[in-house]
């Protein structure tokens, strides 16, 4: 038997088992009682919806992922690989525009086979608890966006690479790694005035006691602020948040409207001093260098499989080539990837805490941080009590009262 398909259908079934049985773990840790700290902003009747919004989206999770991981093992084992490959070959394009029809043919069947349950999530689990606010309209709008702008930056990137590993011998991994590295940072930059206005409207915070309050904390800091906007989070959700985006003169920092609505002034400048420890103390570009590195791992070790003729076999490719040998390759990868995203996640829940105890030293106000954080889990009904596994391999943020009890701590 194939070891490379022995390999792959192993990674794919393991993986499975530990996600699941890490979300059924999750939901079992749910602990019926009210935590103290959340007892001045929490009813027990929401604290109860809170937990039943967690059962239903890690049901609807594992639903998600059994029917996932039975239509790739169905791909694989049917040659569906090969059928592709020999589709796109029949048009008699070159290797380029061959690798992107087919890449173009995978990614169109494996959105489809996600879009019912995109909608789902969307129009019954969201609608359910309260949280949707997308029509029909905005929900199709995104796809399409999507869609055209994964061709045609994916599509771009995607040819280069081929191209690379079909001239370029045993440096070709370098100069993908290179390029691909370069587009990402690229695209990071240009992204909040160039792709993010295509699916939210950013609009300069208004003159008001927010704005100054802002402005004296960040002339108080020395620190230079391109931008404060708030978008129009409401559109899609009721959900809140904030975040720090691109970099250089486009730098900005985004506030949902949402949030705008349910919070104090002093409580959104503490979330606004949040998001600038994380760029005072380095977070984000250390963040970038790790996933630069990653990039690099993967193209290496992709440079030493992409030709392996098992690889192909595994799949029932009849004919090898560079664009197949990536598509492959990914499925190898996935344990190396699974291993990065932990390390990950570990890393920025170090920096949520860094990024707090930041807040702290530069605003003060625990109170203020303390009530922010509790309005953002309460309005989002986030999982007070997740379990350390779920913790460990997929939060990139520290449980919710850890963070409050190290700021009360703090005070």
């Amino acid at each position: 038997m194939n070891a490379y398909l022995v390999t792959i259908v192993a990674v794919l079934i393991v993986k499975y088992l530990i996600t699941s049985t890490v979300n059924i773990l999750n939901v079992k840790a749910a602990s019926p009682a009210l935590p103290e700290e959340f007892k001045d902003v929490y009813d027990s009747p929401r604290y109860r919806k809170s937990q039943m919004y967690l059962k239903d989206k890690t049901f609807f999770e594992i639903t998600f992922d059994t029917f996932f991981l039975l239509v790739l093992l169905l791909l694989i084992l049917s040659g569906a690989f090969n059928w592709i490959d020999v589709t796109a070959r029949s048009f008699g394009f070159g290797e380029v525009l061959t690798g992107l029809l087919f890449a173009f043919i995978l990614f169109l069947f494996f959105q489809t086979v996600h879009l019912p349950f995109q909608a789902y999530e969307t129009f019954i689990i969201e609608e359910k608890y309260g949280f949707n606010r997308t029509t029909i309209g905005v929900f199709v709008s995104d796809i399409l966006k999507k869609l055209v702008l994964t061709s045609l930056i994916g599509g771009v990137i995607f040819a280069f690479v081929i191209q690379f590993f079909i001239v370029a011998g045993d440096l070709a991994w370098f100069y993908c790694w290179i390029t691909v590295v370069a587009a990402e940072l690229f695209v990071t930059y240009i992204a909040p005035v160039a792709i993010m206005p295509m699916f939210n409207k950013f609009t300069p915070l208004e003159s008001g006691p927010l704005k100054e309050k802002i402005n004296s904390y960040v002339d108080s800091e020395g620190y230079k602020l391109k931008g404060i906007y708030k978008i129009d989070a409401s559109r899609r959700s009721s959900k809140s948040n904030a975040f720090f985006t691109g970099f250089g003169r486009y730098k900005r920092v985004a506030l949902f409207d949402t949030l705008l609505e349910t919070h104090t002034d002093e409580e959104l400048v503490a979330i606004l001093a949040h998001e600038i420890g994380h760029y005072r103390k380095g977070h984000i570009t250390r963040m970038i260098l790790f996933s630069i590195i990653n990039t690099g791992i993967m193209f290496y070790l992709l440079s030493l499989f992409i030709n392996s003729p098992g690889l192909f076999s595994a799949f029932g490719i009849e004919k090898q080539s560079i664009y197949a040998g990536m598509a492959i390759f990914s499925f190898l990868y996935i344990p190396i990837s699974f291993v990065m995203s932990v390390a990950a996640n570990i890393m920025s829940r170090r920096f949520e805490f860094e990024a707090d105890r930041y807040t702290l030293a530069t605003y003060g106000k625990p109170e203020a941080m303390a009530d922010a954080l509790k309005k953002l889990t309460v309005g989002n009904l986030s999982n007070l009590t997740p379990h350390p596994a779920k913790v460990f391999l997929e939060y990139s943020h520290p449980p919710v009262l850890q963070r409050i009890r190290a700021v009360q701590g703090a005070r």
